[in-house]
Formats: C-alpha cells, structure tokens, sequence
C-alpha cells in the first residue's frame, strides 16, 4: 500500500484536508462544504478558499473531525441540495368541524379520526361524528419568572385511541384521560426545575404511558389503571438528562429522549424500552446511549424513518453552526448513517419517507435518494395519524386532511 500525502499507508478518509492540519496541534477547524449533497472538507481559515488539498488517512480525518467537534465553527460554503420533485398524488379532503383547538400541538389522531383540545374539553371526531369528551383539568403552573421558552398546552393520543395525555409543554404538569368517558386515570408532575426548556416529556406505548416524574427520572405506568411500572431507587443510578420530547420507534422496541445536559448541550439518546419494561433492566433511562452532542441546540423535530433508522434535525454540532436538514442514525448502532441536508420544519416519517411542513407547503424527502421528491402546496399540517397515514390541519373551522397514496416510497 502506497503513502499517502499524510504520510501513512492506511484507507483515504472521507474527506480532504489542508495541509496545516497535518500537524500535532493544528489551527481551527471549518467544514467546508463541497457542493455536492453534504461532502465536505477540512481546512483552516487561511484555506478557506484553498483548492489544493490533500488525501489524508482514514486515522488523520477523525483526528481533524475531533478537533472540529470539540470547538466547532460555522459551515463555509453550501450544501447541494437535491429537488427531484414530482406529483405528490394522494388524496385531499376538507370538511366542516367548528371548534377551535387551543393551538398547534392540540391536535392528535385516533385510529379513525382525530382529537382536538379546545376551551370547552377534549372533542372527538371519528366515523359517527363529533362529540365532546369532557372538561380536561391541568393544573396551571405556579411561578412568577419569565420562561425560557413559551408554555402551551399539547395532546398525545394512545395508538388504540383510548386514552390521551394533554399536558404543558415548558411547564410541570399533565393529565391522562380515558376518552371512553372522559375520567382522569393519572396525574402527571414533572416538578419545577428547568422545565421550561423542553415540551412536557410523555408518550404511549401500547397500553403503556411513559412520562417524566422529574427532571432526571422517566417513568412509565400503566394507562388503565395508573399504576406505576417502574419503581427504582434513583440514588444507585444519578442521571444528568433534562429529558424533553419522547419519541418511541413504530414497533415499540426504542425510545429517543431528546434532552439536554449541562453546560448546556443537546443529547438526544436512546433507551432500551424492551429491556426497561420487559427484562429486567430497571436503569435502561439511565443508562440510555447518547446519539450525539449538539452545544446548545435541543427541542428538534425528530421522527423514526423505520423502525431502527432516526432522522434528527440540523446537522452540526453547535446551535450557531448548523445546517438544515437531518442527520440519520441507526439502532441499535447508535451509528450516524448519513447527512440529507435541506428538511427544515415540523417532521413526521410514514412509509420510509419524511414530511416536512413549511411555509410553502408539505415537502417528502426521501433519504434513500438524498432528495426531495414532492411539495403538497399550500397545506401546513398540524398532525400526523400513523394508522391510516394522514396528515391534518384544523384551522378557521374547516379540517383538510391529505393522505398519500399507498404505502412506501415514492417511485423516482
């Protein structure tokens, strides 16, 4: 085997490098992107512009990508950002239903319709109509200091539609419901510490509703009855997560926390939900595998593309140098898969694709072909139902569903 500019006779890395990072201590770092998809090279701020750069090692690259990690700067350059877009197809409805959500994340699906949250309780609307469910009591929160970000209320519905979780998001406190008859079965207390930086931590799998009982601690409960499923002495175990949005896989099998650590940084991380729930492992949140560590950046839109491939949001390491768009990681790999770079909005996964909802409309990207393949113009859905594959808004009196046609990719 040949050396190489680097001096080593190893496998090329994935990326070029300027010569001055072929040293024991190298200046800073910048990615600079190459133009094609979300390639890019390491160089110096002296090589900004620097076409002559060299084949470095597999070994010399990750050395260079450590240093970048550890105090990263903003992109130079941009991304090449693929539109292969062709008719969205799927099928669009609009009807009338007069009532009035409380806001954006008061919309959740049940497995033949959806569930909205308005002043009046929680409403029904499936195949006989709609009906009120009842008057939901979440206990308002009891502080006078400005929040770090903006409380609002949000529903999660059970995937069997019995049960719904309405909750703060940035505040403490939650209720679940028995939408058979609208009583409460479990209330839900987080405490008050730094809840504001992240939506109310709660999700059901299955028959089970898993939610924080305190900034470090998740615990999960059985939604019929209430009752706790989890106990264990936190003390054997510290945990330094502020656990934020929950996000199980579809087969129930993983759980993605997306949280945050002091100082502060981001850490979305996985936990091992058949080994917490079913073998014997009562510490799996604890002990729960970081995907990545992003300086000040949480609260992403996250999705599951399958069920052991994760699509975060904003690629880079450091809120003020990120790129739109999401990075991939596999399960139980806990392995960065790839790059996509241009999703940038509320995101939900059906079929292997991903839907995005911006201002012009509802995108699908397909990570398979790194591209954008369609645009449904002008809907912004609020919701997402994963049994029938619909998407929906309810706005100004009126609910407009779109639904994709079939199941799985769209053909190129």
């Amino acid at each position: 085997m040949d050396l190489l500019p680097c001096g080593h006779a190893a496998r090329v890395g994935r990326s070029k490098l300027c010569e001055h990072l072929l040293v024991e201590e190298p200046p800073e770092i910048h990615r600079r992107l190459t133009g094609v998809g979300t390639e890019y090279d390491l160089v110096c701020a002296a090589c900004a512009e620097a076409r002559d750069l060299v084949v470095a090692c597999e070994g010399c690259v990750e050395r260079a990508e450590e240093e970048f990690t550890a105090s990263p700067l903003p992109w130079l350059g941009e991304p090449g950002i693929r539109h292969l877009d062709g008719e969205a197809g799927g099928t669009r409805d609009e009807r009338e239903w007069r009532v009035v959500p409380l806001g954006d994340r008061c919309l959740a699906p049940l497995p033949d319709g959806w569930l909205v949250l308005t002043a009046d309780g929680l409403v029904a609307w499936g195949e006989d109509g709609s009906r009120l469910v009842g008057a939901v009591d979440v206990p308002a929160d009891d502080t006078d200091r400005k929040p770090y970000k903006q409380r609002r209320a949000a529903v999660h519905t059970s995937p069997d539609g019995r049960f719904a979780a309405v909750v703060t998001d940035y505040g403490q406190y939650g209720t679940v419901v028995d939408l058979r008859d609208g009583s409460p079965v479990l209330a839900l207390d987080r405490g008050g510490y730094h809840v504001d930086t992240t939506p109310f931590p709660v999700a059901f799998v299955g028959s089970t509703v898993i939610a924080a009982t305190a900034w470090n601690r998740l615990d999960a409960f059985d939604a019929a009855t209430g009752r706790l499923l989890t106990g264990r002495d936190l003390s054997q175990r510290y945990s330094g997560y502020f656990h934020g949005a929950l996000h199980p896989s579809p087969d129930g099998r993983w759980l993605v926390c997306d949280s945050w650590v002091w100082s502060p940084a981001g850490t979305p991380h996985v936990v091992d939900l058949d080994a917490w729930l079913h073998g014997g492992r009562p510490f799996a949140p604890e002990d729960g595998r970081k995907l990545s560590q992003r300086w000040y950046a949480w609260d992403q839109p996250i999705a599951w593309v399958d069920e052991r491939t994760i699509a975060i949001q904003r690629i880079g390491h450091d809120d003020e140098a990120m790129l739109p768009g999401v990075e991939l990681y596999t399960v139980p790999e806990h392995r960065l898969k790839g790059l996509l770079a241009g999703p940038d909005g509320p995101m939900w996964a059906h079929g292997g694709l991903l839907y995005v909802a911006t201002e012009a409309g509802l995108e699908v990207w397909d990570p398979g072909q790194g591209a954008r393949t369609a645009v449904v113009e002008g809907f912004r859905p609020q919701a997402h139902n994963p049994a029938t594959g619909a998407f929906a808004r309810l706005s100004g009196g009126r609910l407009t569903t779109w639904t994709p046609t079939g199941w799985g990719r769209m053909p190129a």
